[in-house]
């Protein structure tokens, strides 16, 4: 597992990056591929917090643990990532085939400029987007925590599509001609 460590406001020593090492360096066993770890240790109203990403097989996993003492926080954020895995792993297993999240594709560049200069692109997030059927969408939505998730629905010829969480419950579609 390749690790990335970003410290916020907090000089953080080396003993601690060792031990998240070690701790998230476990969960490589439970994937295919070589996984990418990224982990930002913060602190905020005396509270420690452990921001950890697992990135594995085209899944992202991420969790957000604060605790009083920083080796507690980040015992906490390898559990809850373990139990993460562990919970999607049998759900993946039975909903998708083998190699669903393997592909890549090549996004073009979106334009950063504004027309008239009443908006300003103040972030630029790019990522691949992987053909995937709708119920796989909701599920990596779910994983992310995130509100929307942008994919090419595999079971429309490839189209772009977008699923959303609806304040009223459920699940959004949103899909293009």
């Amino acid at each position: 597992m390749r690790f990335t460590f970003t410290e916020k406001k907090l000089p953080v020593s080396a003993d601690v990056r060792a031990y998240a090492e070690k701790k998230l360096g476990k969960l490589d066993r439970l994937f295919k591929s070589e996984a990418d770890a990224s982990v930002t240790f913060s602190m905020e109203r005396g509270r420690f917090i452990v921001e950890a990403t697992i990135r594995a097989g085209g899944m992202i996993y991420r969790v957000t643990e604060t605790t009083g003492d920083m080796y507690a926080s980040i015992d906490s954020a390898a559990a809850s990532i373990e139990r993460q895995i562990r919970k999607n792993k049998t759900r993946l297993a039975k909903r998708l085939r083998d190699g669903a999240f393997e592909r890549e594709i090549s996004v073009p560049a979106v334009p950063e400029e504004d027309e008239e200069g009443e908006f300003q692109v103040v972030r630029t997030k790019r990522f691949s987007i992987k053909p995937m059927t709708v119920d796989e969408a909701i599920l990596q939505m779910n994983l992310l925590d995130h509100e929307f998730f942008v994919f090419k629905n595999q079971d429309e010829e490839d189209r772009f599509a977008v699923v959303y969480k609806r304040k009223s419950g459920g699940y959004g579609l949103i899909e293009s001609d």
